[in-house]
């Protein structure tokens, strides 16, 4: 009759086997597409150009890839600036790939953007009907360039959302199941987008972004607020342009 197995081995074959499910736990626990709310993966970030906005962002930075809704109580308040440093380090890269701008509401002004050190060549500005995201073809559009691969960020404005009397048919902004798919686009093309959408009603809504945050004019900056952030902290804080 052969000897009962040790019971030595048997437990280093236990550990063992402990030990490899716990470095493939941990292996898993690093991808980016899993979020452990404020202990979350580490992912790539992208510095913002503003310490105190770093500061209470996860990575400490933008996401790398990924959507970011940055909402405002209307379009033209400065809320482009806090993408400017982040613009000119993307553009001015050795192998920048594009940055597309898709119906934006005002015309953009390439001398400022050179100003501030934004390589104009890899520029991209996609326009629409009314000058906003408000057929189906813009929206269309905005999926398709963030998970095409060939762009480093991609923005996007949404449409106003006032009554049917106000909006001509079809303006409307995004519904939650289409910002689903821009931020599933966004992850397949590894494409940081950002959807700058109106104040007022887009608060309201639930949102699969992976960062929402509202900005509000202030006399020498704006007023930054964290609706949304994995990992991250929550709060308000204030930007001075000066």
């Amino acid at each position: 009759m052969s000897a009962p197995p040790s019971p030595a081995g048997d437990s280093l074959a236990d550990r063992s086997v402990a030990d490899r499910s716990v470095t493939e736990l941990a292996r898993l626990l690093e991808h980016p597409a899993i979020w452990r709310g404020r202990s979350a993966a580490r992912a790539e970030a992208l510095p913002t150009g503003y310490a105190a906005l770093d500061a209470c962002l996860p990575g400490k930075g933008w996401p790398r890839t990924g959507l970011i809704e940055i909402l405002v109580p209307r379009f033209g308040i400065g809320e482009l600036y806090l993408l400017l440093p982040l613009l000119a380090a993307l553009t001015g890269r050795p192998a920048a790939r594009w940055s597309v701008w898709i119906a934006p509401p005002l015309e953009p002004y390439a001398p400022a953007l050179a100003a501030h050190g934004v390589t104009l060549d890899r520029v991209l500005v996609v326009r629409a009907p009314a000058g906003r995201l408000v057929a189906p073809e813009s929206l269309w559009a905005f999926e398709q360039t963030l998970g095409s691969g060939a762009c480093d960020i991609a923005l996007a404005w949404a449409a106003t959302e006032g009554s049917a009397r106000e909006s001509p048919a079809g303006m409307r902004g995004p519904r939650t199941r289409e910002i689903r798919r821009l931020q599933l686009a966004a992850e397949r093309g590894k494409t940081l987008g950002v959807l700058f959408r109106p104040l007022r009603r887009a608060s309201r809504q639930p949102s699969p972004a992976v960062l929402r945050m509202t900005v509000e004019p202030r006399p020498t900056g704006v007023r930054v607020a964290l609706l949304k952030s994995r990992g991250g902290a929550r709060g308000s804080l204030d930007l001075d342009w000066s």
